[in-house]
């Protein structure tokens, strides 16, 4: 991450788990940040453990990508303030644990609007300067979720379909201009997402340490690669997929995620 020293970094949902560890660790190889989430007081104090222990420069702009006007907003911020965004992290995004037809439907729109249309906006807006100038890194945070049907979490699974495909296709489209492009796939994480997503416990199985996920994620965006799957037992999971029938693969995971009466309580709250 040294390569990103006194570069500007704009990292999307860093007010906690995996965006916020992953501003974490950029700021640590000195990357200079630009912050954004919906809850400004924790960009705040995240803000202010990361200059006082780092000293790199942080920038705070409080947004909600599930609103339209948010990356435009975002992109004249910098625009205005002259901090050219080497690498562009779209992290932002959520799930909702439950059956389809019971789960709130703004709240569906809202998160293909975070983990989706607010992915490509960005990426849209930052992309071009990163190949005029010839450089750039641009993560998209996927899932492994992106590479089966999930019932029960199934519009979240499509959405991280929809962002891995757009990551690995980019990669490719762009990597003769110098830009590169990687899709991160978290397994189950420590995090608020299961909390956020109204998922039981039961659901998530072990969970990966947060910085293991990022450390993964940052080395493979430096490198090159245009998809990471964090964790050999992610990866051996995914990959044993392609052994067994797709409806298979569906049904088992339905049987895991099925709602039941311990599930009842679960929240359903975004944070």
């Amino acid at each position: 991450m040294e390569q990103w020293r006194g570069k500007w970094a704009l990292v999307t949902g860093a007010s906690a788990g995996i965006g916020a560890e992953l501003a974490r660790q950029l700021a640590a190889g000195g990357a200079n940040l630009v912050l954004t989430a919906r809850r400004r007081d924790r960009l705040s104090q995240l803000a202010k453990e990361l200059t006082e222990r780092h000293q790199v420069r942080i920038e705070i702009c409080a947004a909600d990508l599930a609103k339209p006007q948010a990356p435009g907003e975002l992109f004249r911020f910098t625009q205005e303030k002259g901090l050219p965004i080497e690498v562009l992290i779209n992290n932002a995004g959520f799930g909702a644990y439950g059956e389809f037809h019971k789960v709130e439907a703004q709240r569906l729109l809202d998160m293909v609007a975070v983990n989706i249309s607010a992915v490509v906006h960005l990426t849209h807006l930052f992309l071009p300067a990163m190949v005029e100038r010839g450089s750039g890194y641009i993560m998209i945070v996927a899932s492994t979720a992106a590479f089966q049907p999930v019932p029960y979490i199934s519009t979240y699974a499509a959405t991280k379909g929809f962002d891995l495909l757009l990551a690995e296709g980019l990669a490719e489209e762009v990597r003769s201009y110098g830009v590169r492009v990687c899709g991160l796939c978290p397994g189950s994480t420590v995090s608020e997402f299961h909390t956020v997503a109204g998922q039981p416990p039961r659901t998530g199985g072990k969970r990966q340490a947060t910085d293991e996920v990022v450390r993964a994620g940052l080395e493979a965006l430096a490198a090159g690669k245009s998809r990471v799957i964090a964790g050999t037992r992610n990866w051996i999971s995914v990959e044993a997929q392609r052994l067994v029938p797709r409806r298979l693969v569906t049904r088992v995971a339905a049987s895991m995620f099925r709602p039941d009466t311990r599930d009842r309580n679960a929240t359903t709250d975004k944070t």
